[in-house]
């Protein structure tokens, strides 16, 4: 069935407490369009708030509220705002309807773990992980887009959609179908996780593979919403990236408000690293926090454009790549959001490195040793931690707080390929995170000889 007409611009007043402004020109925009540019110079758009202004403004009225406590009283209410991990912080997050009418799964609210292991193999003091792929659909996307499908639904659209590595699909797919709504994915063929793919078939989106990669699909899906009427979910849209930004609230909140020196976060498209950045930045504005942490953002080797961009022109200008990269979720050679992440690193004197797939393949294994699992997109974190500690830009007595941002099963098959030393041969220093299950005779003789083995 083809959707009804939907206006090409949907206007902005219906948002009570926010309003849109370009981050290039810093012009207001009384409306958006579908593809969330600005009407006057074509850059991406941000939200900021009536009661303050992150980068001007002191601190309105909404800050001499005892916000806490309010955040912490919410998760006693069995209203189904309340339990998300997202509107229960709504006094950061645009409001255009009743809280009874958001479109939610519950997401947010995801656990924070104090790490042993991996302190020691990074050479730091304190290292947590905040572990969103614990989110309902398995990946810290859903923290977005429970804002973005819900302002879809206010705003009268009848079709989603999105391009994608998989995550984002998965997520999408989810939401769209707890509110009713039709959903389009373009994916690249090939080049995501079959698990990945199966959520998004499962929640019943139209789910169409183009023979390109991510940044093809972006392209293609730019034509179709200029001739299709639909409602993208993708990062330009400003309004899911202030559902991602609620990690860093929940970060504070887990760490009894005690700033840790630094936030790590994987770098694909570059939405998560400025939204979790914009939090923190928010918090201050507010008098919540004292300082910010350093955000930082780890690219794979092969996908790594902004690592470029601030080597060679210190973030003024970027150059796409072509992407190429096991991480499935971070393979962007084109970020979109790639502005947001620069000015983000600038505001709390975060840093970008890069890791190689063997790298963040270890690295997820020592995760893993953990007994917390995470995709491999995941674990450039750590791979990135221990790189920025031999750099100096981590000393050992920090404390870092690493973003996982996929649940385990989210590509299982490059657990299995790693452990079967399939990815590539490493160093026998490295070679004994394998974990390799081998074939034994059917007896307790063969598995006690193997147990004794294992033992020497």
């Amino acid at each position: 069935m083809v959707p009804s007409r939907q206006a090409d611009v949907a206007n902005a007043s219906a948002l009570r407490n926010c309003r849109l402004r370009c981050i290039a020109c810093g012009q207001s925009a009384d409306g958006f369009a579908v593809n969330f540019r600005c009407p006057a110079c074509g850059d991406l758009l941000e939200v900021v708030y009536t009661e303050f202004d992150s980068n001007t403004a002191a601190p309105g009225s909404g800050a001499q509220r005892d916000l806490k406590s309010v955040w912490l009283e919410r998760k006693k209410s069995s209203l189904a705002a309340d339990q998300s991990g997202v509107w229960r912080f709504r006094d950061l997050l645009p409001i255009f309807s009743e809280p009874s009418a958001v479109v939610t799964l519950r997401e947010g609210n995801t656990p924070l773990y104090s790490l042993s292991r991996c302190p020691r193999s990074a050479g730091v003091e304190r290292v947590f992980a905040k572990h969103q792929g614990m989110n309902p659909s398995g990946s810290f996307k859903d923290t977005g887009m429970t804002v973005a499908i819900s302002l879809a639904k206010h705003a009268g659209f009848e079709w989603v959609a999105c391009a994608s590595t998989g995550n984002t699909s998965a997520s999408m797919a989810a939401y769209a179908a707890r509110a009713g709504m039709g959903a389009v994915a373009v994916i690249p063929e090939g080049k995501i996780a079959w698990s990945k793919l199966a959520q998004t078939l499962d929640y019943g989106a139209h789910t169409f593979q183009l023979k390109t990669d991510f940044d093809g699909c972006v392209r293609v899906l730019a034509e179709v919403v200029r001739r299709f009427p639909l409602f993208v979910v993708n990062s330009v849209n400003p309004f899911r990236l202030e559902g991602q930004k609620t990690a860093a609230f929940e970060i504070m909140e887990q760490l009894d408000w005690s700033v840790p020196d630094h936030v790590i976060v994987p770098g694909g498209n570059l939405a998560n690293s400025s939204a979790i950045g914009k939090g923190f930045l928010e918090l201050k504005v507010l008098g919540l926090i004292p300082a910010v942490p350093r955000v930082s953002i780890i690219q794979a080797a092969g996908a790594n454009p902004l690592v470029r961009s601030m080597r060679e022109f210190g973030g003024t200008r970027l150059d796409p790549v072509q992407a190429e990269t096991r991480a499935t979720a971070i393979r962007i050679g084109n970020p979109a959001i790639w502005k947001k992440a620069v000015k983000m690193l600038g505001d709390t004197n975060g840093c970008c490195e890069d890791v190689t797939d063997e790298q963040i393949a270890l690295a997820k294994a020592e995760i893993g040793s953990e007994g917390i699992g995470c995709e491999p997109a995941s674990a450039t974190t750590l791979a990135g931690l221990k790189k920025l500690v031999r750099s100096g830009f981590v000393e050992p007595g920090d404390t870092a707080v690493l973003i996982l941002t996929g649940h385990v099963l989210k590509d299982p098959e490059f657990a299995l390929n790693f452990h079967r030393n399939r990815i590539e041969a490493l160093p026998a220093a490295e070679a004994a995170a394998l974990r390799k299950p081998p074939v034994l005779e059917p007896s307790a003789d063969a598995v006690i000889d193997a147990l004794m083995r294992a033992r020497a």
